[in-house]
């Protein structure tokens, strides 16, 4: 973009000509640099769902013992006095002991009652040992494999013993009776919780694990040696499962203080609020809080229940607050086996955090089993003291004024920390210790909108954060959230709920079981909801209906379809993929939504999608319209032809430029064969005989001038890089030649398929090399086998082979397979060569039927419809039908090799290969005989038996491989999405100094070349603007101005031997490689240090050679283009480095292009502004891809019935110049209709156009150079040339510099001539410098620098040279 001049220093912009060009630099758009591009098309690893108890337990009943043995003490006990004395808040000594007793009982029920209400509760007091073990048998037994609470109170009796025993009373009360702990967890059984408030408790601890131990013992006796005494005897249960919960530890007593209940631990389980308000008002801080009095404590208004009231808020904050301390301190399994898997044993471990804290200050330390980390001094008390000073500081007030009650800012404060932990960024932190506060703050109407935004903002961080949510416990209540009506939760909730479904789907029951499913289908049908929240909605139902038939179900009746259908334009583009991925799954092996989808038209409605601008949108259409021709059911004439159009519209994609789309229609068109296989095995049969009986021509092995590569020089050739790509690339060593070809099925009487000759570049076998497969994966069909079918069906008109009508759709589709089977991009290929050679699979199985039925024949001496009716009746193997029908005659005999399509692909071998691609050699394996029996009343497409032979031929086995094997993984690579953070902020600011750091480095090596090339105050005409959008100052039009200094360029600053004969050789605009290919393979070299940084091969078949090369994104992440001439075109990236290549993407730029030795081949060129790619070659269209569409966007016909030789761009004019082979030079203007878009045609050349260039300019020319020398100079607003130059004749390559004002020229006779701006030679090369004076070879390719004065030379001996000007001038 260029600026007046009286702008260029403007104070208020501050930018410079040059410098807004290096900003502009930095802006310019990047491509094929797309997540589809970047990652591998895959699902996120399933997540091991911890967070969901599979064990979930209730305690179902509990035990109450209590041994007081009221008004007498125990022997070993020396009390104080005064003495603690209240049980359960009851002072046993304040009425007569039988009643006390009672009442304590009574009130310890009541306690626990508060926690879990539907327990059954049993009392004994002051029992027996006979009451005890009638009370814990009865409990078990009635609890089955629910969980048993023991309570058990020991303050009238003895301490435990060392021994493991507790103490009970006789029947007179005369005496003190020991119950042993083993006895005690016989009686028990497992699972159990058990409570003991005495003195010394953690003995009975020590001694329960002992017994415990002893009792695993004893059942692996039992399991080792049956005959073994205890193998006689019940087994006793495992105490794996067993909990307990002790007051002190084993040498320590209970506190006596007489301000504090005796049952202080009971009292910190049970009624944690009370006795904790009690403890506060008993600490010295308390004073801070004047008028407080323990008696006002029991004045405190409300229920616990209630969170409007003190008594409820204080209650609802204390469990937010032990649950977060737990959270944050115990081991993750832990915690959800303690606090998620029973609510009473949550309640009481949350109690026991209390009572650590309380019964520490009294040194006394409660003891757990399993063991607890310390809490009792963490940081969250804090919070809790400062919650309870908040509310007990308003009781005078409210008691006596009747004052309203403030509520505690706790949780407002508690949501502020957890939304600072979000902003000050989460990059190697602990998780935020709030979060089970968050989850109780749901509850709550007052905070849930804050709550659920900061929660979604949590889970946008990514899966980790999500797997942390669901172990916090939050599932349960966003489930619950799903039945408000409130619209203000809409948005959050749907954005919470796909944040989840997209890291673990399998809550899919769980919505529909509580009807969540209505949520989301209101949601989506809201058009007053933003785009991004309906697309949410639509993820979360896609989640629901995916392969769940309950969840398909319960979405049809929810009218899903017609919502979805009605969403199908909307201009959101993921609202659209993900309306057509739901599409897809409903009906995917869902009749009912099929038929549904039937009424309302919807593959129709679909088909505009298949033309979306954006590439996954139409893979999603793709999908949908897969699945539904893929269902298994019974097809009808109607349905059919519903299946025959969808088909159709499928195969209109078969040039898409995205690979994603092709493989997801490769996959739609396998549940098409699965569908309608015998048609296709018949169309399979005319293909494989017309391949036989055609010969296709090979282009001729005629040499032409500039297309001139002898036969490669074996020794010379090194070892290639392996190649490591998503697309499973092979590599030179793996020969592209499928296991099994054509002549294994005996169809091909002259052995090998015919194969193009590889043209004038190489006849080596070195040279060659075709589309491959895994070592491991055995081929029916051969990749050249298949590439002659899919040539001979362009050749001929295979439907006057077919006699019934619907055939022309599989023939079509045949085709369309075949051609997929030729992908560039292997991955595509890979899947259509398993569905080609499945029907071949099956066409090999038959021929053991149709030699049955004419031995049948001879035998019988029947008609052969006779006996055809006669197999069929008695279950002969299908297919033998086909045979029948077919004007091919008899069918051949079968290879004795067996084929198995179900290997996986294997990793690509090592990193450097011998470059020889030796052909692979398939073993041979033995073949099981095929005794598949067929009912009489068999239905012409049922799978058959279900009986599996042992060598996998079963035809019903590999239809369910096709419809198995073959996906893609896009929708669950489309799931990540969401699973992924989408609020990213910091991600700009961390790549935009990246980018401005190779924006300095791009700038530094173009100001390196401008400001030693062009001397102060010169004035120098910059005709093409490299990708540093260098501008113009001055022009001069007919001729160019000679660089100032630039006199000679013979300077030879790097030779090397290439690995094959140079064909292209390209620079990289801002760094020291450059990129020379050969006829199949691409080497990279460092031409400043003379190193070779990399070799590896293209992946294109062995009769095509690349002609053309281009660097994408060269200002920034680099790619390179290459071009063959077969028309495909493939993009790689990590090439140069230490990393294996991969290919980004390949697509057939051209169709219809024959390689051959006489034309163009493939020519391109490259706008990075506008990434716009225009392709031409060996047809008569110019061809313009847009690759942020990956689609075509424009055919402009050139008008001449001679191939394109040339192209060049200007994106600012819009205008594409052309040279032609019929030696004109033709102008289009890309804004006009095609039809008339070319403006201008120029036809003094009398020979080949070698190049032709536009320069970008506003008034840039037009140049162009013949074979015959001639160079010419046109203004696109005149008819007539305005200048013309003439150089050396028979030129076989020419390139034109940027900058410079030079060009070059490379002639057949072995020489090289530089020309200047006036024609004049500024220097001519025939010798390569310091390689004892040899000539140099045949010019094949040559290239300038864009940036420095540097040209580069391929030869046809092998040899890369670089010649530069003067030292002092670089």
């Amino acid at each position: 973009m260029k600026m007046d001049t009286d702008l260029l220093h403007s104070p208020a912009l501050g930018l410079t000509e040059e410098e807004e060009a290096d900003m502009n630099d930095w802006k310019l758009p990047l491509a094929f640099m797309k997540k589809r591009h970047l990652e591998k098309i895959e699902g996120s690893k399933a997540l091991a769902q911890s967070w969901r108890m599979k064990d979930r337990m209730k305690t179902v009943s509990v035990a109450l013992v209590l041994c007081l043995n009221v008004g007498v003490d125990p022997p070993d006990v020396v009390k104080t006095s005064p003495c603690a004395r209240l049980e359960c808040w009851i002072d046993p000594l304040s009425m007569s002991p039988q009643k006390a007793l009672e009442t304590i009982g009574a009130n310890l029920q009541k306690q626990y009652e508060n926690w879990q209400p539907r327990a059954r509760y049993k009392q004994s007091l002051d029992p027996t040992v006979d009451e005890v073990k009638k009370l814990c048998t009865s409990l078990r037994r009635n609890a089955k494999e629910e969980r048993v609470l023991f309570h058990y109170n020991g303050h009238g009796v003895p301490r435990p013993t060392v021994n493991g025993e507790i103490w009970v009373f006789n029947k007179n009360y005369t005496q003190y009776i020991p119950l042993s702990i083993y006895d005690l967890q016989t009686w028990m059984g497992s699972p159990s919780i058990f409570v003991y408030d005495c003195s010394n408790a953690g003995i009975i601890v020590k001694s329960f694990k002992q017994f415990a131990l002893q009792r695993e013992q004893e059942l692996e006796v039992a399991a080792i040696n049956p005959s073994h005494p205890l193998a006689q005897m019940p087994l006793p249960p495992s105490m794996k499962n067993c909990i307990q919960l002790a007051a002190c530890e084993a040498n320590e007593l209970l506190p006596m203080n007489p301000d504090l209940p005796a049952d202080l631990f009971t009292s910190c389980l049970t009624t944690p609020i009370k006795i904790a308000l009690r403890w506060f008002c008993m600490q010295k801080s308390a004073k801070l809080v004047p008028g407080v009095t323990l008696d006002l404590i029991e004045k405190i208004p409300g229920r616990l229940n209630d969170r409007r009231t003190p008594l409820g808020e204080l209650n609802w904050i204390f469990t937010a607050i032990t649950d977060t301390i737990a959270w944050n301190v115990l081991p993750r399994d832990l915690f959800q086996k303690l606090f998620r898997q029973d609510l009473l044993v949550a309640s009481l471990f949350r109690n026991f955090l209390l009572a650590e804290r309380i019964m520490r200050s009294y040194n006394c330390t409660p003891v757990s089993s399993p063991r607890l980390p310390p809490t009792y001094m963490h940081a969250m008390w804090q919070a809790w003291d400062l919650a309870v000073d908040i509310c007990l500081s308003q009781l005078p007030t409210i008691i006596e004024e009747g004052t309203a009650f403030r509520h505690s800012p706790f949780f407002a404060e508690q949501l502020t920390a957890f939304q600072v932990w979000l902003t000050m960024g989460v990059e190697n932190r602990n998780p935020p210790e709030q979060l089970p506060i968050v989850l109780q703050v749901l509850l709550s109407q007052v905070h849930r909108l804050r709550a659920l935004d900061l929660l979604g903002r949590f889970l946008d961080l990514g899966p980790w954060a999500v797997s942390l949510a669901l172990s916090v416990g939050i599932f349960p209540y966003v489930l619950k959230l799903l039945q408000s009506s409130a619209r203000e939760l809409r948005p959050m909730l749907v954005f919470i709920w796909a944040k989840i479904l997209a890291v673990d789907s399998s809550c899919q029951a769980d919505l529909v079981k509580d009807n969540g499913h209505k949520y989301f289908l209101s949601v989506l049908a809201d058009s007053y909801m933003p785009a991004e929240h309906r697309t949410m909605a639509v993820f979360i139902l896609a989640v629901i209906v995916n392969s769940y038939t309950t969840g398909q179900e319960a979405c049809l009746q929810g009218n899903l379809i017609a919502n979805c259908l009605e969403q199908l334009s909307d201009p959101h583009p993921l609202l659209r993929q993900w309306v057509a991925i739901c599409l897809g799954r409903i009906w995917q092996n869902f009749e009912p939504a099929r038929w549904c989808g039937v009424r309302d038209s919807a593959h129709e409605k679909l088909y505009t999608l298949l033309s979306d601008p954006i590439p996954e949108v139409r893979c999603a259409a793709v999908f949908a319209l897969g699945t539904f021709v893929g269902n298994s059911a019974e097809r009808t004439d109607h349905s059919t032809t519903i299946d025959h159009n969808v088909a159709m519209m499928l195969a209109q994609l078969i040039n898409d430029g995205s690979p994603v789309v092709r493989k997801e229609l490769v996959v739609a068109l396998s549940h098409l064969v699965v569908q309608y296989e015998s048609n296709f095995c018949t169309v399979a049969l005319q293909f494989i005989e017309e391949e036989k009986n055609y010969s296709v021509p090979s282009p001729a092995n005629t040499a032409e001038p500039g297309n001139l590569t002898p036969v490669r020089d074996s020794p010379a050739i090194p070892r290639l890089r392996s190649v490591n790509s998503y697309t499973n690339i092979r590599t030179a060593t793996t020969a592209r030649n499928m296991n099994k070809s054509l002549q294994n099925l005996n169809l091909n009487e002259e052995g090998a398929p015919t194969a193009f000759s590889p043209g004038n570049l190489s006849n080596s076998s070195s040279a060659s090399s075709t589309l491959g497969s895994p070592d491991n994966d055995e081929y029916i069909l051969s990749f050249e086998t298949i590439d002659k079918m899919r040539r001979v069906s362009s050749y001929s008109s295979l439907n006057s082979l077919i006699g019934v009508s619907f055939n022309s759709v599989y023939t079509q589709i045949w085709r369309v397979l075949l051609h997929l089977a030729a992908d560039p991009f292997p991955e595509v290929s890979d899947l259509a060569m398993k569905v080609l050679n499945s029907i071949a699979y099956k066409v090999r199985s038959v021929h053991k039927c149709t030699s049955a039925l004419k031995e049948y024949v001879y035998i019988n001496d029947k008609t052969p419809l006779e006996c055809v009716v006669d197999l069929y009746t008695n279950e002969c193997p299908l297919f033998f039908f086909i045979f029948l029908s077919s004007s091919s005659g008899s069918p051949p005999m079968p290879s004795t090799s067996s084929s198995s399509l179900t290997n996986d692909v294997p990793k690509p071998p090592a990193r450097e290969q011998p470059a020889t691609r030796p052909p692979y050699t398939p073993t041979l394996g033995g073949q099981a005989p095929h005794s598949h029996q067929f009912r009489p009343t068999r239905k012409m497409f049922d799978k058959g038996p279900e009986q599996a032979t042992e060598d996998g031929d079963d035809p019903g086995g590999h239809r369910n491989y096709i419809s198995a094997a073959l996906q893609t993984g896009l929708c669950d690579w489309s799931a990540k999405y969401f699973a992924q953070p989408v609020m990213k902020v910091g991600e700009v600011f961390l790549l935009r100094p990246l980018c401005m750091w190779r924006g300095f480095t791009n700038d530094s090596c173009c100001c390196h070349d401008n400001t030693q090339q062009q001397p102060t105050g010169s004035v120098v005409n910059m005709h093409e603007g490299s990708q540093k959008n260098c501008h113009v100052e001055t022009f001069h039009p007919p001729t160019f101005t000679s660089l100032p200094g630039v006199s000679r360029l013979d300077d030879q600053i790097f030779i090397n031997r290439n690995p094959g004969v140079p064909s292209v050789v390209k620079f990289h605009p801002f760094n020291t490689c450059i990129a020379v290919a050969d006829k199949d393979s691409i080497c990279f070299w460092d031409w400043e240090k003379g190193e070779r940084l990399d070799y590896f091969y293209n992946g294109n078949p062995r009769y095509t050679r690349i002609t053309a090369m281009e660097y994408l994104n060269g200002h920034d992440c680099s790619l390179l283009l290459t071009a063959t001439d077969d028309g495909a075109l493939r993009v790689w990236k990590n090439f140069a480095d230490q990393k294996n290549p991969e290919m980004v993407t390949a697509w057939q730029g051209l169709s219809d292009m024959l390689p051959t030795t006489r034309g163009a081949g493939m020519v391109v060129d490259w706008e990075q502004e506008t990434g716009l790619l225009m392709t031409s070659g060996d047809v008569r269209v110019i061809r313009i891809w847009d690759t942020d569409r990956e689609m075509k966007v424009q055919d402009i016909p050139t008008g001449a019935d001679s191939c394109v030789t040339s192209l060049s761009c200007d994106s600012q004019r819009s205008l594409i110049a052309a040279g032609l082979g019929d030696g004109s030079v033709r102008v289009f203007d890309r804004r006009m209709a095609p039809n008339e878009s070319r403006v201008m045609t120029y036809r003094e050349h009398g020979a080949w156009v070698v190049k032709a260039h536009l320069q970008k300019e506003t008034d840039g020319h037009v140049i162009s150079v013949s074979v015959n020398g001639d160079v010419r100079f046109y203004d696109p607003r005149s008819p007539d040339s305005i200048n013309v130059l003439q150089t050396v004749k028979g030129l076989t390559a020419l390139d034109i510099h940027p900058q410079a004002n030079l060009f070059a020229c490379g002639s057949m006779n072995q020489f090289i001539a530089v020309y200047n701006a006036n024609g004049d030679v500024i220097s001519n090369i025939k010798y390569y410098d310091g390689f004892m004076g040899q000539r140099i070879g045949a010019i094949s390719c040559l290239a300038f620098h864009p940036n420095w004065p540097h040209l580069a030379v391929g030869s046809n001996d092998y040899y890369m040279s670089i010649y530069s000007a003067e030292k002092r001038l670089r």
